[in-house]
């Protein structure tokens, strides 16, 4: 076969999730099958497919370890000549985190696409097949290299950038705050042995949380704080005990939709928690907020960088 005519060649990254999984006998899913048998449910062969069996986890258990892992996965296969472009199956809990890292680690040369599924493989209305063939015609798209790392799922394709679950039982899983394609943002430090936590915010909290989460290590905290970014002046002073003693604060929100301001008062609104030395997230929710944040602390950002980095939309 000449040149003119090789098909384009795509890695399919394994890493678990609801795609991967089946029913036991116990009545519990759990990923069973591994990435050869995921691509016997592609039947476009004018792509041809390498499986890359990496680990085989649901998605809520996966460390921001097993997430660099990933990430590395996904530059090793950049640097290969004889890839085209890249594909990685992913359980849907953390498909935003997952996106949003390798994003902000990698420059893309090749198209990146995640994808997954709602349903297990032996389900009767399992989505995974098509989903899988959908990523899999992105990812040999090579245009789709200059808009970064993409999520193809329900018939949808979104940017990394500002995604998040809102679903769980529907085949349109995903929602964006805020999409953008291509963020500038190049952060390739290793967050694999980062500890930042995401604590919830709730009416009449206390600090306690946020001096547990420093006890234990955490070189970064985010708020799920109340609407805009608001918390308790409790919270408020356990964020300035915080920010003074190094550890970078930034507040995110349980709301799923709208630009976060920072112009509450009153002793724990968004601008008290400003004043404290947090830093509010534009756009980006709890869960794409600590990866942001983590990759900033690996990279070794300074507060002016984490402060710029999170208004980056």
């Amino acid at each position: 076969m000449n040149a003119e005519m090789k098909k384009p060649l795509v890695a399919v990254i394994a890493t678990g999730g609801t795609i991967a999984s089946e029913r036991g006998a116990d009545g519990s899913s759990k990923p069973s099958l591994g990435g050869d048998s995921l691509l016997d449910l592609v039947s476009d062969r004018d792509i041809d497919l390498r499986a890359v069996d990496l680990m085989a986890k649901d998605s809520s258990s996966l460390t921001l370890s097993d997430m660099q892992a990933i990430s590395s996965a996904v530059e090793d296969l950049l640097h290969d000549p004889a890839i085209d472009g890249v594909v990685i199956l992913h359980g849907t809990d953390a498909m935003e985190e997952t996106a949003l890292l390798v994003q902000l680690q990698n420059r893309l040369t090749k198209p990146v696409i995640l994808t997954g599924a709602q349903f297990t493989a032996d389900h009767p209305q399992a989505d995974g097949p098509g989903n899988l063939a959908a990523a899999v015609a992105a990812a040999a798209e090579s245009s789709n290299a200059q808009r970064g790392v993409l999520v193809c799922f329900g018939g949808q394709t979104y940017p990394a950038w500002g995604l998040y679950k809102h679903s769980a039982d529907t085949v349109t899983a995903f929602r964006q705050s805020m999409p953008l394609e291509n963020v500038s943002l190049n952060l390739p430090g290793n967050v694999g042995d980062l500890r930042v936590d995401i604590i919830a915010i709730y009416p009449g909290c206390d600090g306690a949380l946020v001096d547990a989460s420093l006890i234990a290590g955490a070189k970064g905290v985010v708020l799920a704080a109340l609407g805009s970014g608001n918390a308790t002046p409790a919270v408020v002073d356990a964020v300035r005990r915080a920010t003074t003693s190094g550890i970078p604060v930034v507040v995110s929100s349980r709301v799923p939709q709208g630009l976060l301001v920072a112009s509450y008062g009153g002793g724990g609104g968004g601008h008290d928690l400003a004043l404290a030395g947090a830093v509010h997230s534009d756009n980006l929710r709890p869960g794409q907020a600590r990866i942001l944040l983590a990759s900033l602390i690996a990279a070794g950002e300074s507060t002016e960088s984490i402060k710029a980095a999170f208004s980056a939309g």
